[in-house]
């Protein structure tokens, strides 16, 4: 005789809660999955500490070399425009931007496979975070900008680029010339009153800019520039490397008016002692 339908229906219901659980029973808490299978792995963005978006095998030696244990975010805000291509790795154009960041401190550019990486770092004050110059490249390598904020984070961008190499190891021209000498520290200038974010100012310094990787020559490079107004304020400090190109020439967008009340100062020193010190006018 058959068992009746209300124990066949109980027998059904006992090996479905022990198939399918009750849904009170198998909801875990947020992060109990996460713990018992292990998380799933993060999802990089642009704004993701965790992979270089350049894919450098040296990334790792750079964040630990130039920023220790402070915040790293790689940040599309900052451009590095470079070209893909560099025919002259001695002179090879780079500009950086940070304006679309805000409350910009300071800015460092480096190059992941240089022999020397650091290439600049600059501090804006009555300028905007931009600058245009030159810099030497030992091999293809990225070019990187980390802009630090106010808040204490640094925001990384860059670009790839390819060159035939040897900028690094090779004897500046100016060096193999008597006529440096008697030029050397010599600045010309221009003002573009209104130009770009504001008053735009172009300035070259006459300087071999050795990076003493050369056989017989030792390292001889400007260390420090400062670009400041009439009364002594501050525009822009730079701080130059070795692999800042010879004859260095550097392009600021000052805030609009800057030049307005008087001469703009440009001084600065190599690191042997010798000093700059020039007027640009309106």
């Amino acid at each position: 005789m058959p068992p009746p339908v209300s124990q066949m229906l109980a027998a059904l219901m006992a090996v479905a809660a022990i198939a399918f659980p009750a849904l009170g029973e198998a909801a875990a808490a947020p992060g109990d999955a996460a713990t018992d299978l292990g998380a799933p792995p993060e999802v990089p963005t642009q704004s993701s500490p965790l992979t270089d978006p350049l894919d450098s095998p040296r990334w790792e030696d750079m964040r630990r070399e130039f920023f220790g244990a402070a915040p790293v975010r790689f940040d599309a805000r900052i451009t590095v425009t470079a070209p893909v291509n560099a025919e002259d790795p001695l002179n090879v154009p780079v500009s950086v931007d940070a304006s679309a960041l805000p409350d910009v401190r300071e800015v460092v550019v480096f190059a992941d496979f240089n022999p020397i990486v650091k290439v600049l770092s600059f501090e804006p004050a009555g300028a905007a975070p931009r600058l245009g110059f030159r810099l030497k490249l030992q091999q293809s390598s990225p070019v990187r900008a980390a802009a630090r904020t106010g808040d204490g984070v640094w925001h990384v961008g860059g670009s790839w680029v390819r060159t035939s190499g040897g900028g690094c190891t090779l004897p500046s021209v100016g060096s193999a010339s008597p006529l440096w000498q008697q030029h050397l520290n010599e600045v010309s200038a221009r003002l573009w009153p209104g130009g770009g974010y504001g008053d735009r100012l172009r300035l070259r310094i006459v300087h071999p800019m050795d990076t003493g990787l050369a056989a017989g020559i030792p390292a001889f490079h400007i260390e420090e520039l400062a670009v400041s107004d009439r009364s002594g304020k501050p525009l822009m400090r730079i701080r130059a490397h070795e692999p800042v190109a010879e004859n260095p020439v550097l392009t600021l967008d000052l805030n609009k008016g800057a030049a307005d009340t008087g001469p703009l100062r440009i001084t600065g020193r190599d690191n042997n002692g010798n000093r700059i010190d020039a007027r640009v006018l309106p």
